[in-house]
């Protein structure tokens, strides 16, 4: 199938989005560089949310809708506007089909390989008159420092029933599972003490911790869920007792009934070691604060979805085997799911991310925003 994607179009497009520095909270030039893009193309919606009033980023979530000119079920293609750090002033270097950056910093190809594509097929469809279904595009921010803005977002803005997030590596992939996540706050607190004069007066809050985390299981639990404590954080000096200890962790499961299982038996080695440690001094009896919060929500697709088997009949129509995967992740396509809203992932090609060995290659976004042609088209 002949489509007629300009590879030169679709790189030059790529590049001044890498080259705009958009750090998570500080989304505001990409989107100005989209509103103007899509105003250019002739959308028939272009519209910022407030969600910038939770985020506390610069700028709010971008919706914009083309109405389309088939009878063709609407339907969404998302990306998020925000790259890691280090990711202030990046500057691409190409060679060949190549994209890196020069090699201080990100290159940004998580998620404005997603983003190209999307102004690419734009282009293209408004370009030669191409009949397509109606189309919304959402761009979020904050999506790398916890799906902020996904989460702050009103689902009502988004009208199609179904869509796709463009948000993964590989190429001709598509994920349709990804985990729930507790993120996990716990504050241990003992009993403060001079560590050379009078040790036995404290209660090492570290040591409380460190029993505690000996009866945890951690990694892979099972094939469906894993744990982490990832940070610790406490002490005041080599000589005192330490009387707090900070930690942060997470429990991930494809199954809502283990993730709580899993919490709850955290949270009872916790609670359990601190009711047990041995202390002359009730006073001193170590304490255990434990906190929850839900991350976010199981993404759960099946082949036979309707947004699965769009985008399965569009890789058959260019003559590509698409791969079904099941994430160990999460990413927007979660909250959006958890909305009512199916939601699969489609690869972008991004390559190396969140490093500044990060790479892409033009010929996978070309591959993407043909499959999105077909996708927007038939």
């Amino acid at each position: 199938m002949d489509i007629a994607i300009e590879r030169e179009r679709l790189a030059r497009v790529f590049t001044e989005l890498c080259e705009l520095s958009s750090p998570s909270r500080q989304e505001k030039n990409v989107l100005e560089y989209l509103k103007k893009t899509f105003a250019d193309l002739g959308a028939e919606t272009i519209y910022e949310d407030n969600s910038a009033e939770v985020t506390r980023a610069e700028c709010g979530n971008l919706f914009v809708r083309f109405n389309g000119t088939t009878d063709a079920k609407p339907i969404f293609l998302a990306c998020h506007m925000d790259t890691v750090n280090p990711g202030e002033n990046v500057k691409v270097k190409r060679e060949g089909d190549i994209f890196t950056s020069v090699g201080e910093t990100i290159l940004g190809g998580d998620d404005k390989s997603g983003i190209a594509p999307l102004i690419e097929l734009m282009t293209l469809l408004k370009a030669q008159n191409i009949a397509h279904r109606p189309l919304e595009l959402i761009f979020t921010t904050c999506e790398e420092v916890g799906l902020l803005g996904a989460k702050a977002l009103d689902p009502k803005d988004i009208t199609a029933p179904f869509g796709y997030a463009l948000d993964s590596n590989g190429i001709d992939k598509v994920i349709i599972g990804a985990p729930a996540a507790n993120r996990i706050r716990i504050d241990v607190r003992g009993t403060a003490a001079h560590a050379g004069m009078n040790p036995e007066a404290g209660v090492s809050a570290f040591l409380v911790a460190a029993y505690a985390i000996t009866k945890l299981r951690l990694g892979r639990i099972d094939e469906e869920s894993t744990a982490n404590i990832g940070i610790l954080k406490g002490g005041v000096a080599t000589n005192i007792i330490p009387e707090h200890l900070m930690i942060r962790g997470e429990i991930r499961s494809h199954s809502m009934e283990k993730l709580a299982r899993y919490t709850k038996e955290m949270k009872a080695a916790f609670k359990e070691t601190a009711a047990d440690w041995p202390v002359d001094d009730e006073e001193k009896r170590p304490v255990v604060e434990f906190e929850v919060e839900s991350d976010y929500p199981v993404m759960r697709l099946s082949k036979e979805d309707e947004v699965t088997q769009t985008v399965l009949e569009a890789g058959n129509k260019l003559g590509r085997d698409i791969s079904l995967v099941i994430a160990g992740g999460g990413s927007d396509a979660n909250i959006y799911n958890g909305y009512g809203l199916p939601t699969a992932i489609i690869a972008t090609g991004m390559d190396l991310v969140h490093t500044t060995n990060e790479q892409l290659d033009l010929n996978d976004m070309v591959s993407l925003t043909e499959l999105l042609y077909i996708i927007a088209t038939e």
